[in-house]
Order: structure tokens, then C-alpha cells, then sequence
């Protein structure tokens, strides 16, 4: 940027300079032409009165009043007979004559000199040594502006890189909480909206990455306490090893793969695409099987199941595994939570076009300030 700049200011001022030259000197050029053509009008009019240059000294000096330089006028034959100054009247001229005087016939009647001791370019010379030199200061000034202008600019834009940049480094080494500030609108405050939206999206997916692992291990804890409680009755001789033990096992077995295939699903349920597979169903007949699963928990901790299902439920349309699973997460907590000697109530009604199912223990119950949050998510570390 600092070479692109000083390579314009100096280009600019090479071309301001030489046109401002080749101007004032075609200024000059016509001024003189002008002037050489008026004074040569008004010294051929002078000779046209009597045919003669006699009295033409008065008529120079006023002419060089007028001008305000040296004026000298030779014959036809070269010789000096009027000088503003009165130095060179009477000597040979010469022939570098600025202008000849011609009269009505086209005859020359004389010559016209314009500063013949003093060089005209001098002045000229100093004039656009002056306008050169003031053109370069500007450009000087110009291009300090301009690399004050580039080091502010550079600096915005910058140090939103820099912080970009800390907060790259920040997420590489495992941070992701790290954002970047956004002042500006422009395009480097678009790459910071971008930025701050990635890490947010890398953010949720960690967070749901953890989610899901705290769902497996919550959601894979009741089928593999049911089989092991079953089992360890089993062991103890509480029940029989049958038929009855077998298809029990079985079921918890089949209601664990599925949750082991529900791991991408648990994915989709975060972002609300859990799939479904609505069957019609007997509520009461997966109510009742939930229930036989939970039940060694239930003997094991000396507590009460009420179980109060209506036989005159209606089908419904649901997912039967969706349904053991949820109901199984319920009674759980409720055995988790109820203590010895207390009592756990699973009821089903219906409620219009729904059936409503409850389950209710004589646990320690969720206090009151927890309640509005108790279908959020726990939070995950």
C-alpha cells in the first residue's frame, strides 16, 4: 500500500510538473507574439505618418512604460535609432530580431528587439523552478498524509485479524468459548460474524456430543439394571430360571440393541428429527409389561407397586418402544428416589381423545423452584 501510494503521488507530480511547464511555456510563447505583433503595429503606424524614424526615441520609451522591459528599434539597415535605455543608438543590431517591422507594401522598415542584454528565459527559468519545487513539497505532504492515512487503516484492519487470529489459536487448543468482537460492518466485520457463528456451531456440536454420551449411559442403565437385578434373583433362587425368566430377558436384551441403535437417533432427537414408529397398540398390555421388567427392583427395595390400568383402554397409536422406554426412565426415578417401606402408584386415564399415565411415588419429590426446568436438560460437564 506505502509503494502504491508514493509511486502515485510521484507519478502525479512528475505529470503536474511537465505539464505545467509545457503550458506556461506555450503562454509565454503566444504573450510574446502578441506583444511583439502590437508594438510592431504601433511602430509601422509611427513610420507610416512621416516615412521616417526620426522622433521614434520618445515614442520607444513610452512603448517600454507600457511593457514594463527594454525595447530597442533598428532600421532597414540594421541600425539602432531608438533604445529605451539610450545605450545602443547608432550600432549594427544585428540579425536576431525578435520581430521585423513591415509597412502597408510589405516592405521591412525595421526590426524590433525585446531585451537584447537580458535573457527572457531567466525569469521564465525561476518562475517554474518555483511552481516545480511547490509541486514537489505537495507531494511530499501528500504522501506523508497518505502513509499516516494507510498506517491508521492498516491498523483497523489489523488488529481484528490479531484477535481473529488469538481466537483461532484459542479453539486449536481446545477453547471453545472463544469469540471475536465485532465492531465494524464491513467485510472484516462479516469474517468475525462468521467466525463467532462457526465456533457457536462447533460449541453445539461439542455440547451435544456430550449430551449424547450422558443420554446412552442414562438411557442404557435401566435395561442393564433389570437384567442384572433378574439375574441376581435368579442366582439367589428368588425366582425360577423358566420360561417366564427367559422371554423377560429377552425383551430387556431386544430393548437394549434398540437403544444401542438409537444412538444416531439421539443425535436427530436434538435437532428434533427423531423418527417414530407409530403402531396401533394395547396400552395397558405395555404398561403391564413395563412394570413386570421393574419389578425385582421393587421386591429388592421392599416397596409397594400399585398398579391401577382400566382393561377398558383404548387402542392408541405410538411407538411401543418409545413408550417402555419413557415409562422405564419414570419408574426408575421413582425407585431411585423412594425409600424403603414407601410406595409407587402407576395409573392410566382417559383423558377426551388421550390417555393420560401417571406415576407417582412417596419419594423425596423435585422442590418447588426445580420444577419449571424439569424438562430442560441437566446440564453436562
Amino acid at each position: 500500500m506505502v509503494l502504491v501510494v508514493i509511486s502515485g503521488v510521484v507519478i502525479t507530480a512528475l505529470n503536474a510538473s511537465q505539464t505545467t511547464t509545457g503550458e506556461f511555456q506555450k503562454y509565454v510563447a503566444h504573450g510574446q507574439t502578441m506583444r511583439e505583433a502590437r508594438f510592431s503595429g504601433f511602430l509601422a503606424d509611427f513610420y507610416a505618418k512621416g516615412q521616417t524614424w526620426d522622433g521614434v526615441q520618445s515614442f520607444i520609451a513610452q512603448l517600454a512604460g507600457m511593457s514594463g522591459e527594454r525595447i530597442v528599434l533598428a532600421n532597414a539597415l540594421g541600425v539602432v535609432v531608438g533604445d529605451s535605455d539610450g545605450k545602443l543608438i547608432g550600432k549594427t543590431a544585428g540579425s536576431n530580431s525578435n520581430s521585423k517591422i513591415v509597412n502597408t507594401s510589405g516592405e521591412t522598415i525595421g526590426y524590433l528587439y525585446f531585451d537584447p542584454l537580458i535573457t527572457a528565459e531567466t525569469n521564465t527559468t525561476d518562475y517554474l523552478g518555483s511552481v516545480t519545487r511547490s509541486v514537489w513539497v505537495g507531494a511530499v505532504i501528500a504522501v506523508a498524509i497518505a502513509l499516516f492515512a494507510a498506517l491508521l487503516l492498516s491498523r483497523q484492519i489489523l488488529h481484528p485479524i490479531e484477535e481473529l487470529t488469538k481466537a483461532v489459536r484459542k479453539m486449536q487448543n481446545g477453547d471453545l468459548s472463544a469469540r471475536v468482537g465485532v465492531a465494524a460492518r464491513d467485510e472484516v466485520g462479516q469474517l468475525g460474524d462468521s467466525f463467532n457463528a462457526m465456533a457457536d456451531s462447533l460449541a453445539k456440536q461439542e455440547q451435544l456430543r456430550k449430551n449424547m454420551v450422558s443420554d446412552v449411559a442414562h438411557e442404557l442403565r435401566t435395561p442393564l439394571s433389570n437384567i442384572r437385578g433378574y439375574l441376581e434373583a435368579a442366582q439367589d433362587g428368588v425366582i425360577e430360571t423358566g420360561p417366564d425368566l427367559v422371554n423377560t430377558l429377552y425383551d430387556e436384551a431386544v430393548l437394549l440393541n434398540r437403544l444401542i441403535d438409537d444412538l444416531q437417533e439421539l443425535a436427530q432427537a436434538e435437532a428434533g428429527h427423531l423418527s417414530l414408529e407409530l403402531v396401533p397398540l394395547n396400552l395397558g398390555e405395555v404398561i403391564q409389561m413395563t412394570i413386570d421388567a421393574m419389578f425385582p427392583h421393587g421386591q429388592n427395595l421392599d416397596l409397594d407397586i400399585l398398579c391401577d390400568i382400566p382393561p377398558d383402554l383404548p387402542t392408541v397409536t405410538a411407538d411401543p418402544q418409545r413408550i417402555r422406554q419413557v415409562l422405564g426412565n419414570l419408574i426408575n426415578n421413582a425407585l431411585d428416589y423412594t425409600p424403603a417401606s414407601g410406595n409407587i402408584s402407576i395409573q392410566a386415564r382417559i383423558e377426551g381423545d388421550f390417555v393420560r399415565i401417571a406415576v407417582k411415588d412417596t419419594g423425596t419429590g423435585i422442590a418447588p423452584e426445580h420444577l419449571p426446568f424439569i424438562f430442560r436438560r441437566r446440564a453436562v460437564e
